[in-house]
């Protein structure tokens, strides 16, 4: 839109340029041929907490229905506000938990805890000298990830909204994993290496032991082929089925409060973790998921 040129069909802009073209002090109006790639109050699903808290709140209206959802987010506390509840659940059961800013991306800020004292020294220096508290999820750790070749992995995988009302998604077929470049340890005295636990590709790229060809990337078919491989047809399709409901049910969460906007459609990226169970869990949506490439394979894989 260079030089307030208003011919234009289709705006790939940022949440920030969205947020500024929806608010109504700004008195923008598309007309009826122009699309935007966000809807005006996405964040209800792409922000951490709010994630949490909207596919709680569906999983309880559903239940009042007689429908039961299984639990596919980990329990998750907002900090500071569900502080003392957290506090009553660690001492219950006393996991490893996982710390995330509730707005940032690409693994800025996270870090894994197991014990209290670690929380409480943490707030003291995030918190105490500052007048603005940010709020952080803190979320059981999946400490029981599916390995492949000794090493942790998500799936990103990408949806495509064109309406929430009626709900039209369509998958894209292809996605893949992206690994750690260190075998997984679960080993208290390797909590603070992000190498071994954390997935992100901005994180990963600094290792030593990053492979610049492949990008420790895998493509989603390698995936399903392995898991038919070691566990059958059967298990891989009921992995498969469970990924496709838990982001159908993650819309469906959010279909009520979305603004419907005629003129918007989304590209979610999600950004999902298998366990040794082969139960899978939803770790958070993307609103602007990277479609910039790495590598040459991630190149092949993000033009398509």
């Amino acid at each position: 839109r260079a030089n307030g040129d208003e011919d234009w069909n289709i705006y790939w802009a940022s949440v920030h340029t969205v947020k500024h073209i929806f608010n109504p002090d700004h008195g923008y109006r598309l007309n009826d041929r122009q699309l935007i790639n966000h809807f005006p109050n996405h964040y209800e699903l792409t922000r951490k907490d709010l994630m949490v808290k909207n596919i709680k709140r569906y999983a309880k209206d559903l239940a009042k229905e007689g429908l039961n959802v299984p639990l596919f987010v980990p329990t998750t506390y907002l900090l500071p506000a569900d502080y003392s509840l957290f506090v009553e659940e660690f001492r219950r059961r006393p996991f490893t938990w996982i710390m995330k800013p509730t707005s940032k991306a690409r693994g800025i800020g996270i870090f894994i805890v197991n014990k209290l004292s670690q929380i409480k020294k943490w707030a003291n220096n995030k918190w105490a000298s500052s007048s603005t508290r940010d709020n952080y999820v803190i979320s059981r750790y999946i400490d029981n990830p599916l390995l492949v070749g000794g090493k942790k992995f998500d799936l990103r995988l990408y949806a495509l909204v064109t309406s929430y009302r009626p709900l039209r998604v369509y998958m894209y077929r292809e996605g893949f994993c992206r690994f750690t470049t260190q075998r997984y340890t679960n080993d208290l005295s390797n909590l603070d290496n992000l190498y071994v636990h954390l997935t992100n590709v901005s994180i990963q790229t600094k290792a030593d032991e990053y492979n610049e060809k492949h990008g420790g990337k895998w493509t989603l078919r390698n995936f399903r082929l392995y898991i038919e491989g070691i566990y059958g047809t059967q298990r891989a399709n009921q992995v498969f089925e469970d990924i496709e409901r838990i982001i159908l049910l993650s819309l469906k969460s959010v279909q009520s409060i979305i603004i419907n906007d005629k003129h918007c459609f989304e590209c979610y990226g999600y950004d999902i973790i298998v366990d040794n169970d082969l139960k899978c869990w939803l770790v958070e949506v993307n609103a602007s998921p990277s479609l910039s490439a790495t590598t040459h394979n991630d190149r092949i894989m993000k033009h398509k």
